[in-house]
C-alpha cells in the first residue's frame, strides 16, 4: 500500500512540475486582479513545505507541519520550484518506501507545542495527497484568472473524476 500511496504523492507532484514548466514568471508570481493573495507560487510553496516537514519528520519519528521554512524563494521562482519538485520526488521515492506501517508522532497546524498525535506513515502520505489536491484547486482557479488554459482534471479529487466518469456512462 505504501507504494501505491508514494506513487499517487509523486504523481501530483509530477503534474506540479510540468505546469510550472509550461506557465510564465507573471502567472507564477502573481495574483490575478481582485484575486489578492492568491497566486500559484505560494499555493505550491505551502503544498512542498508541508512535504519537507513529512520527510523532515520521518528519521525522528515526529512530524510538525507547522515548522514551515516559507521559503518565499520558491514561491517567487519557476527554477527554484521546479529544483525543490525535484529534490521532493527523489526522497519521496527513496527514503520512504522503507517506513511501511512505522507508527509517528505528528502535530498539525495551528496546534499546541506538546500536542502530538498517533499516525502512521501511510496516514500522512494519504492526507498529504488531499492537501495537495485541495491546493492544486486553488492553483486551477488563479490560473483560469489570470487567462491560462488548464486541464478541467486538475486540481480535481479521483473520486470526484470516477463519480462524473460513471455518471457519464450512465446518461450515455
Amino acid at each position: 500500500m505504501i507504494r501505491k500511496l508514494i506513487g499517487n504523492n509523486v504523481g501530483w507532484l509530477r503534474q506540479a512540475r510540468t505546469l510550472v514548466d509550461q506557465m510564465d514568471d507573471a502567472a507564477f508570481a502573481t495574483s490575478p486582479k481582485g484575486f489578492e493573495p492568491h497566486r500559484v507560487g505560494s499555493h505550491l510553496r505551502h503544498v512542498l513545505e508541508f512535504y519537507e516537514c513529512f520527510l523532515d519528520g520521518l528519521p525522528t519519528g515526529r512530524i510538525d507541519y507547522d515548522n514551515r521554512q516559507r521559503d518565499v524563494t520558491v514561491e517567487k521562482s519557476r527554477r527554484a520550484a521546479v529544483a525543490r519538485i525535484d529534490d521532493i520526488i527523489q526522497l519521496l521515492e527513496h527514503e520512504t518506501a522503507n517506513s511501511d506501517g512505522a507508527a509517528i508522532s505528528v502535530r498539525m497546524e495551528n496546534a499546541d507545542a506538546d500536542a502530538f498525535l498517533k499516525s502512521s506513515v501511510e496516514r500522512e502520505l494519504q492526507a498529504l495527497s488531499s492537501h495537495t489536491i485541495h491546493h492544486f484547486a486553488l492553483i486551477a482557479v488563479t490560473l483560469r484568472l489570470h487567462g491560462c488554459h488548464i486541464d478541467p482534471d486538475f486540481g480535481m479529487s479521483p473520486s470526484t473524476l470516477r463519480y462524473q466518469a460513471a455518471r457519464s456512462i450512465e446518461a450515455a
